[in-house]
């Protein structure tokens, strides 16, 4: 398939992992156990008040929506770009500008927020397990993603300097 080709996936990349395939294949593995993860609520804990209930609605809606900005935002942006393996493209560029100028990684940043609102729609113990699981492996591909983006672009060093890694501001 060419849209494949053209983000820079092989067979040799698969039989090797030489740009980051396999975590992919984990990224899939891990947003569709999410998907599929039952809700578990702590015994006995039930939202008596229906302020707090809409409350939780409420801030649910807005990480939902934040989530949305910084993915379709990131999307946008990153234009030609964008490939889901953590290796830039032969032929790609260095974007700070847009959502980048904030963030680095919006696309995971908007897959954590999505997933932190549901966690909080749902109020969901075993959702809020799998957000800090999400945490730590959007932590994981963007550290091995900024080896190789420092390494083919001498302006990224800099950039990183200036723009938070996955929370605009703040980490």
């Amino acid at each position: 398939m060419k849209i494949l080709t053209d983000w820079g996936f092989t067979r040799e990349g698969w039989r090797n992992n030489s740009r980051g395939e396999y975590l992919v294949l984990l990224q899939l593995v891990l947003l569709a156990g999410f998907a599929i993860l039952p809700v578990y609520q702590l015994p006995g804990f039930k939202i008596e008040s229906t302020q707090l209930l809409y409350f939780t609605w409420i801030l649910a809606s807005i990480l939902g929506l934040a989530a949305l900005i910084l993915i379709v935002k990131g999307l946008i942006d990153l234009g030609k770009n964008l490939t889901p393996l953590p290796y830039p493209r032969e032929d790609g560029e260095l974007i700070q500008t847009g959502i980048y100028g904030i963030v680095r990684h919006p696309l995971y940043s908007g897959l954590i927020l999505a997933a932190f609102g549901w966690t909080i729609f749902q109020i969901s113990l075993s959702h809020l397990i799998a957000t800090a699981i999400l945490i730590i492996f959007f932590d994981i591909k963007s550290n091995r993603e900024e080896t190789w983006l420092t390494q083919k672009y001498p302006d990224y060093s800099q950039y990183r300097q200036r723009v938070k890694k996955l929370l605009p501001g703040i980490y």
